[in-house]
């Protein structure tokens, strides 16, 4: 959890900049307030009416059945969110710009409305084609190419599963998640390309399906060009199934609950989480908060700069922005790549109107100095947002003044994998914002800072943030597993849904989340287990034991740090350390790469043997333990983990 400067709690409001407001779709915070009491007074009413922004083929006659802690939301009606994003918009925007992409070298393409569904169509024609069927899973695997949002779009069209996978992560981490959701079909591409090097994702992805049984296909994209390994009768190129099926492909009536797709996420354990959304609810929660919160307009160009690997890209690149016929920018590359210019170029080429982006983006802008900023002409921009953690006041003014120019409402957003949908932020032209908080909970979402016995707690104090009423877009369970899905998120505190941040509430009511309060670590943004680190690192033949904790990082939120104790007859050096990071990074992903390595002869543990994690969060983030700590077994082990330390630093 970070640390808390409280006086920030006592900056004043800084209200939406007057010319925002005057056009703004919510103008006032009294006009947020009537939306919030006409949710509070009848929230199923509330839901019903903001339902009718779908198409249905059967429209619902009921709002909500809730048998805690199970919900189903519109369950009567029947809809297809391919259908919502694309086949209704055709009449009107068929020709309107649906898609911008960029590739990391700077070539281009563009996708209209369109040829956008023409391209869906015949994928989904294709999948089809090989035996995929309503209901089946379909793990994609793919850097940030159209064919991502391509093959997500063809997979609901027909009402297949699909569950994409982060092209960063390693063999075995993608096995586990093919294995977990027993998926039928892999979509991957011959490479990608990252800081002007190519990602051998076909290698990987043939590695990872050595351990996948249930994978009878494997659909190859050409994007690289390089010569890859070949399974005949398994592997199927993109370019050769799309060219030889039909463009008719009418999108599949769905219940509203069907499963839209599983999206992993980490846990406090080894395992990772298949998060489960279905079709309605998700999409509901993802169009209506776009259109809220970006303020979205026909004429914008929008852009999220996030990975679609990560539940940001599914919510806020292809489905609430095509939901809403949006005109979206997607990037294949680095922020940095060839220059740290690279964003700005991007926002003055397409003329960008709203860019939302990670805090952690944010504090390496401003790390990287305005010198790479001024050259460029924003004045497209009219919003900003931010997400994966709260922004700490300093950037979120730099980010106001040097990209905003000081006329650019922020967007802070708080939400997570398991809600689908944003559920705090700032409506740009009615909240006044506090930087670093993310303001007040949207209409229909109630959110509050309580205790462990579920008690609201005074304004300043921290507490733990919580949900109290079931929401449209909210996880259904997690897959194969609903027990821990009850565990995890109803029963820590009965009765409501458990973030697993903490957080406190001033005295506008405003909330500032602070951070995990369990063993997960969210480096920009993506969060990582920690059970799933120490489990790589024990792998590795010089390793005993190991503990993972987070410490703060100025660029990344939190970085990761690693204790470890080594087998006998291995000895520690600047090498072992550097080969435990590759290995980490190799086993997980590059993302899961240790900031740093620390040998010790042993770990700090209780008298029965639980290693004391909060006390090596205190030595990686103090240099020393000032905490309780009556239960340790052996003080001198905090007393040499200090020592290495400051020996370490020197």
């Amino acid at each position: 959890m970070q640390e808390f400067d409280p006086h920030v709690l006592e900056e004043k409001p800084i209200p939406p900049p007057e010319e925002f407001t005057k056009r703004a779709r919510v103008k006032s915070l009294e006009e947020y307030r009537k939306m919030c009491e006409r949710a509070d007074n009848d929230p199923e009413a509330f839901w019903m009416e903001q339902s009718a922004l779908l198409d249905w083929f059967e429209p619902p006659t009921k709002a909500l059945e809730w048998e805690l802690p199970h919900a189903k939301w519109f369950a009567d009606g029947k809809l297809n969110v391919s259908y919502n994003c694309l086949d209704r918009h055709l009449e009107k925007n068929h020709n309107k710009p649906a898609l911008f992409w960029e590739a990391e070298d700077g070539s281009q393409v563009e996708f209209t409305y369109g040829e956008l569904h023409e391209r869906v169509s015949k994928f989904a024609n294709a999948l089809l084609g090989v035996g995929v069927q309503k209901g089946d899973c379909v793990t994609i695997y793919l850097p940030m190419i159209p064919e991502l949002p391509i093959a997500m779009l063809a997979c609901a069209r027909i009402g297949a599963v699909h569950s994409v996978v982060f092209g960063g992560f390693s063999a075995t981490a993608l096995s586990d998640r093919i294995g977990d959701a027993e998926s039928k079909l892999l979509i991957t591409a011959d490479g990608g390309y990252r800081r002007g090097k190519i990602v051998p994702l076909k290698a990987t992805a043939d590695a990872a399906l050595a351990n996948c049984p249930t994978i009878e296909k494997s659909i190859v994209v050409k994007r690289t060009q390089e010569n890859v390994g070949w399974k005949e009768g398994r592997d199927l190129w993109w370019h050769d199934l799309e060219k030889k099926a039909s463009a008719d492909c009418p999108a599949e009536p769905l219940d509203a609950e069907h499963p839209l797709y599983i999206l992993y996420t980490s846990g406090t354990t080894g395992k990772p989480k298949g998060v489960l959304h279905t079709s309605a609810g998700y999409l509901l929660g993802t169009m209506w908060t776009t259109r809220l919160i970006f303020d979205l307009r026909d004429d914008d160009v929008y852009w999220c700069t996030a990975d679609i690997g990560w539940v940001t890209g599914h919510s806020y690149i292809v489905y609430g922005p095509l939901a809403n016929a949006a005109t979206i920018v997607m990037y294949e590359g680095a922020p940095d790549q060839p220059t740290k210019s690279r964003f700005w170029e991007i926002v003055q080429r397409y003329k960008v109107t709203i860019f939302y982006s990670s805090a952690t983006a944010v504090r390496a802008f401003m790390a990287w100095g305005t010198s790479w900023i001024d050259r460029y002409d924003l004045s497209s921009l009219r919003l900003l947002g931010t997400v994966g953690e709260s922004i700490n006041p300093a950037a979120w003014k730099w980010y106001f003044e040097a990209i905003g120019k000081n006329r650019c409402p922020i967007v802070d957003t708080w939400w997570q994998t398991e809600t689908g949908a944003i559920m705090i932020s700032p409506i740009p032209g009615a909240t006044p914002a506090k930087p670093g908080s993310a303001t007040l909970p949207l209409p229909g979402v109630a959110a509050h800072v309580v205790n462990m016995q579920g008690q609201p707690v005074p304004p300043g104090e921290t507490g733990y943030l919580v949900i109290k009423k079931p929401w449209p877009s909210m996880l259904r369970t997690i897959f194969g597993d609903d027990e821990r899905f009850a565990r995890e998120y109803w029963r820590r505190i009965p009765g409501v849904y458990f973030a697993g941040d903490a957080a406190q509430c001033d005295k506008d009511g405003y909330i500032w989340v602070l951070g995990r309060v369990d063993d997960v670590i969210k480096v920009a943004g993506h969060r990582l287990s920690s059970m799933e680190i120490e489990s790589a690192l024990v792998s590795h033949i010089s390793v005993a034991e190991a503990a993972v904790v987070a410490k703060p990082d100025q660029i990344k939120g939190e970085a990761i740090v690693c204790f470890v104790t080594l087998r006998s007859g291995h000895s520690h050096s600047a090498q072992l350390r550097s080969a435990l990071m590759d290995h980490v990074s190799s086993t997980i992903g590059t993302i899961a790469r240790p900031a740093d390595v620390r040998f010790c002869d042993l770990l700090p543990k209780t008298r029965s043997g639980k290693i004391m994690r909060r006390l090596l969060r205190e030595v990686a983030q103090k240099g020393g333990v000032s905490g309780d700590t009556t239960t340790l077994e052996d003080m001198s082990v905090i007393e040499r983990l200090s020592k290495a330390q400051v020996e370490d630093e020197e």
